[in-house]
């Protein structure tokens, strides 16, 4: 990085080696799974008969290789619509066409429990990022071949699942409806959990709205499934169902390819 030199209004080297993601022609396949964070891109690799580190840069990891046949990549987008944004520019420059964002949420839907799987269908676009692309009118929604592919690995793994619209947020805490430091909190946040489930919102996440903009604006298709780790309904914290979400979404892939 110490000898980039480049075009500003694009920054890119010779072989199209892209800024933040690290990574050039020929590196990227077009079925690219999207964890957030980078160390479970090396969890994802595991369970591939083939597995390349390709590169680490900021919080973009990625792994390239093989899963029953088909040509697969995985590359951590950090937290957040922002980097979400970024490796989805500079992965669909190299070649990526098929997105399934692999993620956590926080479930508001007193029907979901934690370690159940959520296929997202769309997403409220509160990411902070997407906005900057298009009207906050334009829908963010999830690729109908994508969801039915998770749909069905769902079901051929015999995972508990549900499927509806998450709320993308930018912020983790005050955007979730969670106080801040010192406790502090505004007024609007007391009613937002109710107001959400009232329009049959399931979940807070971190990043779905801003991959299903971009692919739609794009003509690319993506979708998302989140293990749910916390109840928000309950009150509780389980950092459970990231196995299967990666095994559903591997299994995606493989419907997808065929």
């Amino acid at each position: 990085m110490q000898n980039w030199h480049s075009n500003a209004d694009k920054p890119v080297m010779s072989d199209n080696l892209q800024y933040h993601i690290q990574c050039k022609d020929g590196d990227i396949n077009k079925y690219v799974l999207l964890p957030g964070d980078p160390e479970r891109v090396d969890e994802i690799a595991k369970t591939w008969d083939e597995a390349k580190l390709i590169t680490s840069n900021r919080e973009f990891r990625t792994f390239s290789g093989k899963y029953s046949g088909v040509d697969i990549t995985a590359c951590s987008t950090g937290i957040g619509g922002p980097s979400a944004a970024i490796a989805i520019e500079e992965l669909a420059s190299l070649g990526a066409e098929t997105f399934i964002r692999i993620g956590t949420c926080g479930a508001i839907d007193p029907k979901i429990n934690c370690g159940d799987l959520i296929i997202c269908t769309g997403a409220m676009r509160q990411d902070g990022a997407s906005e900057d692309y298009i009207d906050i009118s334009y829908p963010a929604v999830a690729n109908y071949e994508v969801v039915s592919a998770l749909i069905e690995a769902c079901r051929r793994h015999k995972k508990i699942f549900h499927v509806g619209i998450s709320c993308t947020t930018a912020s983790f805490h005050c955007g979730q409806a969670r106080a801040g430091f010192n406790d502090f909190t505004q007024s609007k946040f007391e009613n937002k959990i109710k107001d959400l489930q009232r329009a049959g919102v399931l979940c807070f996440e971190m990043e779905a709205a801003a991959i299903l903009t971009l692919a739609g604006l794009y003509n690319l298709r993506a979708g998302a499934v989140f293990a749910v780790v916390a109840d928000r309904n309950k009150n509780e914290f389980v950092y459970a169902g990231i196995e299967d979400a990666i095994t559903v979404a591997d299994e995606a892939i493989k419907i997808l390819a065929d």
